[in-house]
């Protein structure tokens, strides 16, 4: 059911960054409804086959949400990762202070920190995720009242600079391609960091997602690690 609403609408972008904003623009084609609610929720694009929602967040906020939508509407999830990223830091009023890249570059695999709170979603017939590819800046506010490893700096924004590119997923297959061809099967965790040249802990996401998926299984051990290959 896809109705308008005043109030909804405002709760919808009240708190909007510039960079949803901006994705929303992008993706936005003549005849949409735009924060429209559909069954109770207030979806970002609503097109007569297909709903569009961006999450520049963490999946835990809209995994029921999403759950409830597949089930009678074609879904499409917007997920930005930053392939670059340029920090701007502000004084409380808008004086900037220093703009600076950020040395970390972010990956499609960065797509696994969030997917590890959904994987099974994946399979659902009417869901799609979509990864955005981005160059960004984000402000950092000197309020003293943001995390500690920022130094009490606050995000107040992120912006978007530029789209590089987009990865579709349609199918739990798809995220095969996060498997290096060349890997010899079976493989640990701590094989597939180092083909990948992971962080520690970010491989045995991605195993956790691909066997949650049913794309993964456990076909022994090496030592106290699991051994991981593609399903037959």
């Amino acid at each position: 059911m896809v109705t308008e609403s005043t109030n909804h609408n405002q709760i919808g972008t009240l708190q909007e960054s510039s960079l949803h904003a901006t994705l929303k623009a992008h993706y936005q084609m003549q005849g949409d409804q735009l924060e429209t609610l559909v069954d109770g929720y207030v979806v970002d694009i609503v097109r007569p086959d297909l709903l569009i929602e961006i999450q520049t967040a963490n999946f835990t906020a809209i995994r029921s949400k999403l759950r409830k939508l597949v089930k009678n509407h074609r879904l499409k999830l917007v997920y930005p990762i930053a392939q670059d990223k340029w920090i701007v830091r502000l004084e409380t009023d808008d004086t900037i202070v220093s703009r600076r890249k950020s040395p970390k570059t972010g990956r499609p695999e960065d797509l696994f920190y969030e997917l590890v709170r959904m994987p099974n979603l994946i399979a659902h017939p009417n869901f799609t995720l979509e990864v955005v590819l981005t160059q960004q800046e984000e402000f950092w506010i000197n309020d003293g009242k943001g995390s500690w490893r920022r130094k009490r700096w606050s995000i107040g924004d992120r912006k978007l600079l530029e789209v590089i590119d987009t990865i579709e997923y349609t199918t739990p297959t798809d995220f095969l391609a996060a498997i290096p061809a060349d890997l010899e099967r079976p493989f640990t965790n701590r094989q597939l960091t180092k083909a990948l040249h992971l962080r520690r802990g970010h491989a045995a996401k991605i195993t956790y997602c691909l066997r949650k998926m049913g794309l993964l299984e456990i076909t022994g051990k090496q030592g106290n690690a699991h051994l991981f290959a593609e399903t037959n």
